[in-house]
């Protein structure tokens, strides 16, 4: 079920809200756990019992690491379980291909095996799992007592499928006490809102055109319709994924709990280093706090730095999809960040100021292309016509991929790169009347959510792109 779905808008949604005010404070975990459950189970029928189980066996982990006794030892086991799990649903197409590739190219007889698939949300909630497991065995946090809590924690749906990931010991207190209030339920609507239409409007509306472009051939793709292609893909899944999180932030808020912000307009960075303090940050800050600083991060001087940068950014692409073009795109931003250490980072810090803007976004446009292409190869070709190297005959121009509407979203998207929006309302607040402002900001929340649901409902382009993460 996905939050963009006329079933989670007009039924599963409502009905949950409806019952959580309903409910006492002592029952809405358990109501919160069920519903989230079913969320999953609605999708895949099958691994939401993998959940459970996973939820159960490292709720007992979670209880053994608090007790005295080899911690280290219960860690690893621990660890290596959830990693075990995570490997084998998401990497094991992978791995076993690339030995059949090995095999067939020395004349050996390929590996015959059954397709493994793919349980949606495995990333997130792996991870999530061994945030809390790692932090109970650093004293940060107490074990969950509560097994329907720790199940909560786990699998809550505003963040199961798409993120953010939540951290336990931002979350542990809320689980027990929390308040909803009107002021907070607001909130989350208009951040619901707000991302809804980010994902549905201009996500969606960018991925049109990007899906179009990327499924040409090679020949067919001229430099000007590769740059769009690349673009309008830059946007999508900028739109796409920080609407989700804006919609799970809000979700979260109705409900009492309040997420961390997951972006902070990452395509206004002035260099690799900072997009990524603004893209993703509960991933990025993940990875520093439970591998880059515990592998030696940069304190062991500048190659042993510059390799930790490069295990975290290989990781961070298998993390995102078992491919050779995630690898590349890890790796990638992985070199940039340790270029970024050395002279280099100091001639781009020279830069007049728009020239380091525009550095960060052709370095993050292209390597976007290695996250969107079908395989390595299409990457490569499809860079190659973007740089001019590619062997394009075809006549198309860009027109022929925009619709009327296009040019005014795409005005709407560039201006969303940047905290205009944001300050404006905060001067349009502090210099008028608050009441007026509060009917002029709801009548502007309730147009945009009509035009959104108006949206979705006459397009029946609708993609969800974590389906490998």
């Amino acid at each position: 079920m996905l939050f963009t779905s006329e079933i989670f808008i007009f039924l599963f949604l409502p009905l949950v809200i409806i019952c959580n005010f309903v409910l006492s404070e002592k029952h809405r975990n358990f109501l919160l756990l069920l519903a989230s459950l079913f969320f999953y189970a609605w999708g895949e029928p099958v691994f939401v019992f993998l959940m459970i189980a996973s939820i159960t066996i490292n709720y007992f982990f979670g209880i053994l690491l608090e007790k005295d006794g080899n911690k280290k030892i219960l860690l690893g086991l621990s660890v290596s379980f959830n990693l075990a799990l995570l490997i084998f649903f998401k990497y094991t197409n992978f791995i076993v291909e690339n030995i059949n590739n090995l095999l067939i190219f020395y004349g050996i007889n390929k590996i015959e095996f059954y397709y493994v698939k793919l349980p949606i949300g495995i990333s997130f909630f792996t991870f999530h799992i061994l945030s809390y497991i790692i932090d109970v065995y650093r004293k940060d946090v107490s074990a969950q007592k509560n097994p329907l809590d720790l199940g909560l924690y786990i699998s809550f749906f505003p963040q199961l499928i798409a993120g953010p990931i939540v951290r336990y010991h931002d979350i542990a207190h809320q689980l027990k006490h929390r308040f909803i209030t009107n002021e907070k339920v607001i909130y989350g609507i208009k951040r619901f809102i707000i991302g809804f239409a980010k994902k549905i409007v201009i996500a969606n509306s960018m991925g049109h055109i990007a899906d179009k472009i990327f499924a040409l051939e090679a020949s067919n793709i001229t430099c000007s319709v590769s740059w769009i292609g690349a673009i309008c893909y830059s946007l999508q899944i900028y739109y796409d994924f920080s609407g989700y999180s804006e919609m799970a932030i809000g979700l979260a808020r109705i409900f009492g709990f309040h997420f961390l912000e997951n972006f902070n307009y990452p395509y206004f960075s002035q260099s690799i280093k900072e997009f990524w303090r603004r893209w993703h940050i509960s991933l990025s800050s993940w990875f520093r706090d439970y591998l880059y600083i515990p592998i030696g991060g940069s304190r062991n001087g500048k190659g042993k730095t510059y390799r930790n940068l490069l295990i975290v950014f290989l990781l961070c692409g298998l993390w995102h999809g078992s491919s050779w073009n995630f690898i590349i795109w890890g790796l990638f931003h992985g070199f940039f960040l340790v270029l970024e250490r050395t002279r280099f980072g100091i001639f781009i810090g020279n830069m007049w100021q728009p020239f380091r803007h525009i550095y960060a976004l052709f370095v993050v446009i292209t390597g976007w292309v290695f996250f969107r292409a079908d395989n390595l190869t299409h990457a490569l070709n499809y860079l190659k016509n973007m740089f001019g190297m590619g062997h394009a005959t075809s006549s198309l121009k860009v027109s022929m991929f925009l619709t009327n509407e296009t040019p005014i979203i795409l005005i709407i998207a560039l201006i969303g790169m940047i905290p205009v929006i944001p300050n404006l309302a905060k001067a349009l607040y502090r210099y008028s009347q608050k009441e007026s402002f509060f009917y002029v900001e709801a009548s502007l929340h309730l147009t945009i959510f009509f035009i959104s649901i108006t949206w979705l409902i006459n397009s029946s382009y609708n993609p969800f792109i974590y389906f490998r993460f």
